[in-house]
């Protein structure tokens, strides 16, 4: 029986690049809609669409386009043709396949947390674009299971914990997002690590009042895990 400790991964922009694809994206959304708003006009108008959208649409790509093609039909009060829509539809196609960049330390780091851990990675958004990272990744190999969620909430870790037989005081946790890696599987029993990353989307973030009253170390690098987990198991 294998004995080794679970320890959960994010994927996006805890592995590998994903944030700067929207931001750059996102950059030239805005340029496109100059004619009809200013750039903090378009930026909150499509983060308003995002949020109310995203309940519907999930996370990811696909949701994201349909969100910027809203909003440029509302900021445009309908006159935006279709040369500027298809343009969002191809952005969003380039999106879709865009080569996986791992972060640093990550292709350095993962064997040898594999080598003491299940790696069990959790990721959230839309299955074929998430598996096709994965896949692209070259890190597949390294884990124990791969969970593609479309919420990344306290009942979801509950449900992902009971279905592999984990206790959940044994779990841990990594990511670069409070909200979705850290406060609810805290909330859930476990604990969790924090290695944010430089770009962090409006909806990953948390503020002083979420985090008050918990405690979880923050890395710089991915590259810290090993001696941070080492540390946990042998406190001597």
């Amino acid at each position: 029986m294998d004995d080794r400790p679970v320890l959960g991964l994010d994927a996006d922009d805890t592995l590998w690049e994903n944030e700067v694809h929207f931001r750059e994206t996102e950059r030239r959304f805005v340029e496109l809609m100059a004619p009809w708003a200013d750039g903090s006009t378009t930026e909150a108008a499509l983060l308003d669409t995002e949020r109310a959208n995203v309940e519907i649409t999930g996370y990811g790509v696909k949701g994201f386009v349909l969100s910027m093609v809203e909003t440029a039909i509302s900021l445009s009060d309908g006159a935006v043709g279709a040369e500027p829509i298809s343009r969002v539809l191809e952005w969003g196609r380039q999106m879709l396949e865009a080569p996986v960049a791992l972060l640093p330390d990550v292709a350095e780091t993962i064997g040898t947390l594999a080598d003491a851990h299940r790696l069990l990675l959790i990721t959230k958004g839309d299955l074929t674009d998430q598996r096709r990272k994965v896949d692209a990744s070259g890190l597949a190999d390294h884990f124990w299971r791969i969970e593609i969620v479309a919420e990344k909430d306290t009942p979801t870790y509950r449900d992902i914990l009971g279905r592999h037989g984990i206790d959940a005081t044994e779990f841990v946790m990594v990511g670069n997002s409070v909200p979705s890696d850290v406060l609810p599987v805290l909330e859930a029993g476990g604990r969790a690590i924090h290695i944010p990353h430089d770009l962090t989307w409006a909806l990953e973030t948390a503020t002083d009042s979420d985090v008050d009253g918990h405690e979880f170390p923050v890395l710089r690098s991915f590259g810290e895990l090993p001696a941070l987990l080492a540390g946990w198991r042998d406190p001597g």
